[in-house]
């Protein structure tokens, strides 16, 4: 059966335990492949801001922790867990460190890019902090640049927030 939507897969959270993301069904996802050594990590605090913002209107944000951009993930599940907590005071969900490309490359992140290819078609990640917008149907509508910071996207959230 092909996979309709994001919320059919099953990932590991930081604690390593299966996450059926089909809990988070109903709500608006942003999903960020995340690392703890990056120029882009002080966005850590601007995505805690957004889930601050709008996880008590049915919004949730999925960090992936990954190690795959020149070893800017390198720690354990309980490093990263400690890092985000306690560096930026991060409260959403974390998975535990997967691929966002390649051979190994988890199949939540596959579907994610073959919904929403990046520039030029681009099917890859390009690198750390790359957001993929997920609607209540699970559908992803839209992917950011690693660039993109997180404030810029909430009247995007909004918006999904307020179509039910």
């Amino acid at each position: 059966m092909a996979t309709k939507s994001f919320f059919d897969f099953t990932v590991k959270n930081i604690k390593n335990q299966d996450w059926n993301l089909n809990d988070l069904k109903g709500k608006v996802v942003l999903v960020v492949n995340v690392a703890s050594k990056c120029g882009f990590t002080k966005q850590y605090a601007g995505l805690e801001e957004l889930y601050q913002k709008y996880k008590d209107q049915g919004f949730v944000i999925v960090g992936a922790p990954c190690n795959q951009f020149a070893g800017q993930e390198p720690g354990s599940e309980e490093d990263i867990q400690n890092f985000c907590t306690l560096n930026w005071n991060v409260t959403f969900p974390l998975t535990a460190k997967l691929d966002v490309n390649g051979d190994n490359e988890a199949p939540v992140f596959k579907y994610l890019k073959e919904s929403q290819p990046g520039i030029l078609g681009l099917k890859r990640v390009k690198w750390n902090f790359e957001k993929f917008l997920v609607d209540r149907e699970g559908k992803v509508v839209k992917r950011y640049a690693s660039t993109t910071e997180p404030k810029s996207i909430g009247p995007e959230i909004e918006k999904l927030l307020a179509s039910q």
